[in-house]
């Protein structure tokens, strides 16, 4: 008996990228953020931590999934935008993105960029 799984039929899911696969016109998120402290800051061992090494932290994306388009590109630095038509550029070395499914992405994109065009329109920022 064959039991067919409906659920996971229409699941897809984000591909993680080097900076190096990355190209112009991908819809990209970030999965997570790199942060680095100073060793003297933490609260550790001074025995175990070097004092010109920094501590690197990786935090979850303040904005997670939010599509955005990569216009240029110049390794470690993208220029993307977003939906509601703002510019950022990103430092591939302090974040760690992944490529969004095209279904999701265009979804997502038409959507956000729709609320943004909304929340212009009401006179909101």
């Amino acid at each position: 008996m064959k039991i067919k799984n409906t659920i996971m039929d229409n699941v897809e899911l984000a591909k993680s990228l080097a900076a190096e696969d990355v190209r112009c016109g991908d819809l990209v998120a970030i999965l997570d953020v790199v942060c680095e402290y100073p060793s003297f800051l933490w609260n550790g061992d001074s025995q175990l931590l070097s004092p010109h090494d920094p501590i690197r932290v990786r935090w979850r994306s303040p904005a997670p999934s939010r599509p955005l388009k990569v216009k240029a590109i110049c390794l470690p630095y993208l220029l993307v935008k977003s939906p509601n038509g703002r510019h950022a550029t990103l430092d591939t070395r302090q974040c760690r993105l992944v490529r969004l499914s095209g279904a999701y992405a265009k979804k997502a994109w038409n959507q956000l960029k729709t609320d943004a065009q909304k929340r212009e329109s009401k006179g909101k920022p």
